[in-house]
């Protein structure tokens, strides 16, 4: 085992390598990553045919969401454009067409994915099972990166992995390795505590803390495929609140093996771990809604799949050859180091001709922000990651027209939010003005009926899904609690919406005036808020809110806005109730957000229990600027 600094492999001549403050690492077996040209189609793999049926596939889901936007057109034209449409009303139907087609794509694609885990029972969306007459031959290193966490909970999920993988046909065929980009302070518990507790575990575990934390997560992930990717066949890349079972990691390389023209599969993880109420809440709708929008996207999607920087299996010398990031040019938002890696690494590998694909998986998990401030504050850094994909859309020669809706698409969903609300604006601005009566631009009964349809059908398959099966019923409590959960999910979702929508909105006009984000430590772990500090976060919304509600009345159009404003309202108040641990106790007591335990909880099967290092201190996170 190698110990202290040293030159980093692949770093070019002349150039300063990177100091390392501390590691214990295997033998460096180094590979190419070098850096990609954007402006120069690459070569690409040759033998991919043209796939009439998933572009068929693609054909589908754009009608099923572009008619119900055509009859909304339709319809909302013949109300308000009798005698001719002024500029306003023009403002206003390309922004009620516009939302009405996004809502109606997410339908579709959910609809699609109800039927396939219903009547085609998900065979098109899982991966296969391990057969024992095929015993993995390549070498797999599981990626953890690190930053300024919680590390003996970052050791306690590795334990859970590192032995179910004992269980597994072939788990010797794996490698641990910790890659932290933690301060000094951090730095100094976390080496501590390895060295005290690498001896519990049973199979190689590696760890290595950068002294310069240079690239963020991919510069990270990058700097271990230069020293060590020459010696392994895949990665699977976890983020430090990431779990995943011995069986599915075997599968992902098995199939990876059996498959030599893949180069990443994403797993579709599910939420765990949840405490606080609002955390129980986002776990029960992860755990229930997110499958069949999942299966639909999959089945859309095909080898065109994105790639969500955690619980994959990628093919290393792939992501060498495909995926080497360059900095940028200019300032933030649009300069810089790549944010929002991910995506683009998924698009560059289909760049190359490498195929990209999810799979759904039943014991693939992450954890999620205890608190709506928390769940914001990483919202904002994943919105300046997407709009920094904007104009790469046009400066990336040879990107697969697929990977270049798929950035669009995660772009544009962040320009959702100020389309609400421009909505909003224009129709309680129009009313007061005198433009229109208040009634005029409202949509029909019909129509309402259609978009509630699209709203909250995902929901109602969901729970059709979940019915049909006995044990998945059983695990969200039985059918009576899980329609409850889905009740109070719907409330809490009217009540949240409106303050995502401006959270959003601010955040976005933020980082198009050059406002970055910070990309640190990221808080896991919440018991409540003061309601001070919640009155004072969540200013905007109160002013926005009294602001409608003064509007609301001069138009003579309280009745339909009082949802939204009392979401505004109400933001500090649900945001300080839900942060809290014991209010999800008593949701857990009381059968509320009810699911089923991971796989080693139901099996008895815990984590090593581990301690500080005598005199080792918790993790301090760095402050966001948020």
């Amino acid at each position: 085992m190698r110990q202290g600094g040293g030159p980093a492999a692949g770093a070019a001549a002349g150039e300063k390598p990177l100091a390392r403050a501390f590691e214990e690492v295997p033998a460096e077996q180094p590979l190419d990553m070098p850096e990609q040209d954007f402006a120069e189609r690459p070569p690409a793999l040759t033998g991919r045919p043209f796939n009439i049926d998933i572009w068929a596939r693609r054909l589908l889901v754009i009608a099923l969401a572009l008619l119900p936007a055509a009859m909304a057109a339709h319809e909302m034209r013949r109300s308000i454009g009798l005698d001719g449409i002024s500029a306003m009303e023009g403002v206003y139907l390309a922004l009620f067409v516009s939302l009405f087609a996004w809502i109606a794509f997410g339908f579709s694609t959910a609809t699609i994915g109800f039927l396939l885990l219903t009547v085609g029972q998900g065979r098109s969306v899982t991966p296969r099972p391990l057969l024992a007459s095929e015993p993995l031959r390549g070498r797999t290193a599981i990626l953890l990166p690190v930053c300024n966490e919680d590390f003996l909970g970052v050791l306690g999920r590795l334990s859970i992995m590192e032995r179910s993988l004992a269980q597994v046909m072939g788990g010797e065929r794996f490698e641990f390795f910790i890659l932290s980009d933690s301060n000094a302070e951090n730095g100094e518990a976390e080496r501590r505590a390895f060295q005290e507790m690498r001896a519990s575990f049973s199979r190689p575990v590696h760890y290595r803390r950068r002294a310069l934390n240079v690239g963020r997560k991919p510069g990270n992930i990058a700097e271990w495929v230069q020293r060590f990717g020459g010696g392994y066949d895949h990665m699977v890349v976890l983020d430090a609140d990431s779990v995943m079972s011995g069986q599915t990691m075997a599968r992902l390389a098995s199939d990876m093996e059996r498959h030599p023209h893949v180069g990443l599969i994403q797993t579709v993880p599910t939420v765990m771990g949840a405490t606080t109420l609002f955390a129980r809440w986002q776990q029960f709708a992860s755990r229930l809604f997110g499958p069949i929008s999942a299966a639909g996207m999959i089945w859309w999607a095909g080898s065109e799949g994105m790639f969500w920087g955690h619980n994959a299996i990628v093919r290393v010398h792939a992501f060498a050859e495909s995926c080497g990031l360059p900095e940028l040019p200019g300032r933030a938002p649009f300069g810089g180091h790549i944010m929002s890696h991910d995506m683009l690494e998924a698009a560059l590998l289909r760049r190359r001709g490498w195929d990209v694909h999810m799979v759904t998986a039943d014991d693939s998990f992450e954890e999620f922000p205890p608190s709506m401030p928390d769940l914001f504050t990483r919202d904002r850094r994943w919105c300046q990651g997407n709009i920094q994909h904007v104009p790469l859309l046009f400066r990336i020669a040879g990107l697969h027209p697929v990977s270049r809706f798929q950035l669009l698409v995660g772009a544009s969903a962040y320009c959702t939010s100020p389309l609400w609300l421009a909505l909003i604006l224009v129709v309680l601005g129009g009313a007061a003005s005198g433009l229109w009566p208040p009634a005029a631009v409202l949509p029909s009964g019909g129509l309402l009926a259609v978009t509630a349809v699209l709203l909250f059908g995902p929901k109602i398959l969901a729970i059709l899904w979940a019915l049909a099966d006995p044990a998945r019923r059983i695990g969200f409590g039985g059918g009576l609690r899980m329609t409850r959960g889905v009740i109070a999910d719907i409330l809490l979702s009217i009540l949240m919406a409106p303050v995502a929508m401006l959270t959003q909105t601010i955040n976005l006009f933020g980082i198009l005036m050059g406002r970055k984000s910070n990309w640190n430590g990221q808080t896991r772990d919440r018991d409540g808020m003061a309601m001070s500090g919640a009155i004072w976060l969540f200013k905007w919304h109160l002013l926005l809110g009294a602001g409608l509600t003064l509007l609301a009345i001069r138009a003579d159009a309280l009745g339909w806005t009082l949802p939204v404003v009392a979401g505004l309202f109400a933001s500090p108040i649900l945001a300080a109730l839900t942060a809290r641990k014991d209010v999800g106790r008593w949701a857990a007591e009381h059968g509320l957000f009810q699911v089923a335990d991971p796989w080693w909880q139901a099996q008895s099967y815990r984590p090593l229990r581990f301690r500080w290092p005598t005199g080792a201190s918790r993790p301090v996170l760095a402050a966001n600027d948020e």
